[in-house]
């Protein structure tokens, strides 16, 4: 996945979080787990160890110093958790820590879901080892399944380990991975098991707000949307009316060989549409090429747009405690500790304008 996609999964980007601690029904899918995790710990070191090391390389250690000032801001400022987490950092001489599988079904936008004691039900399998999810995707294809493997920079743990900045972050811009860290510390302090929904958008509202407040703290000025995010949200919101359709599509009483027909003729609409854009409002950006003319299916769409529905009923949230993170986050957990729908309900009161 080229750098412009791989920055336009990243709020999609499910958690690994604690699959370690739970069940699973494949003893091969368990060891590769443990190990993978367990490589990781092993590979841990102090960051503060890397900075002040004048043998490492000056880029890295520059970026980590960096790094370490949004850490730092992260819970003296955001209130976000004050333990080892991203003050460790780990080579992990890969471009992704895991790689995610996700399936569905051949007319279904359902995800095959997999559940486990603490992180709830995900849309997905994590394995650390790419041919190992290849191997997984291959034997999902078997049983008719859309499939989709993705490969992932970063994950939480949700505090159950320190987990560190990786290598594989380190072709980010200092900010990026400032918000990365504002992002998945947000976990660490609420976590809502089975409802990815509402934790990812909460995370990614205390990634927003938490970068604005940091580069006011550096008196830099709000950071006003580039074209590249623009045009991502474009095709994003390209992506989300595709589903729509194949939504209503698969909910239709059509032949196996009608519906195929519909399904494909959906996703060449989707090119149609998003060459419309590229030739004409972007002035011919190839950027996202390479995603859309890859060979398309349900599970491929997944992890696009989908966690950051509930994003401004959050920042609403936030603005009626005034401001205060402290009166948000046990707003958050009030929240979280409520029925799933009438969580869902709070949340779209939430959404409406005020007044």
């Amino acid at each position: 996945m080229n750098r412009s996609m791989t920055l336009w999964f990243r709020r999609g980007l499910p958690l690994l979080a604690m699959l370690l601690l739970g069940g699973c029904s494949s003893l091969s899918y368990y060891s590769q787990l443990a190990q993978g995790q367990l490589a990781l710990l092993r590979a841990r070191e102090p960051v503060t160890r890397v900075v002040n090391d004048p043998q490492r390389d000056p880029t890295l250690r520059a970026r980590l110093h960096t790094a370490q000032q949004a850490r730092d801001f992260a819970s003296q400022h955001l209130h976000l958790p004050d333990n080892q987490s991203y003050r460790l950092y780990a080579d992990i001489h890969r471009p992704y820590v895991v790689w995610n599988v996700f399936a569905t079904g051949e007319f279904s936008l359902e995800p095959v879901t997999h559940c486990f004691p603490i992180a709830g039900c995900v849309a997905y399998r994590g394995y650390y080892d790419q041919n190992a999810a290849r191997g997984e995707a291959a034997l999902q294809k078997l049983e008719g399944k859309d499939v989709y493997v993705s490969g992932v920079e970063a994950y939480s743990t949700l505090g159950w380990f320190d987990d560190p900045i990786m290598s594989s972050m380190m072709t980010w811009g200092d900010e990026r991975l400032a918000t990365l860290i504002f992002h998945e510390l947000a976990h660490q302090r609420v976590y809502v098991k089975d409802d990815s929904e509402f934790n990812e958008s909460y995370a990614t509202f205390v990634e927003e707000e938490g970068t604005r407040q940091w580069r006011a703290a550096r008196g830099l000025p709000p950071e006003t949307a580039s074209s590249e995010t623009r045009r991502r949200d474009q095709l994003t919101q390209l992506v989300l009316d595709t589903r729509e359709r194949l939504k209503r599509l698969y909910a239709e009483p059509l032949s196996p060989v009608v519906m195929r027909q519909r399904k494909v003729a959906e996703f060449e609409r989707l090119r149609a549409r998003y060459r419309d854009l590229r030739d004409g409002q972007w002035g011919g950006d190839k950027r996202f090429d390479a995603w859309v003319y890859a060979p398309m299916n349900n599970a491929r769409l997944l992890p696009i747009g989908l966690y950051d529905q509930w994003t401004p009923a959050f920042a609403a949230l936030f603005r009626q405690v005034h401001g205060d993170w402290s009166a948000f986050f046990t707003a958050v957990e009030q929240l979280g500790e409520l029925p799933a729908d009438r969580r869902k309900a709070a949340l779209e009161r939430l959404m409406k304008p005020a007044g």
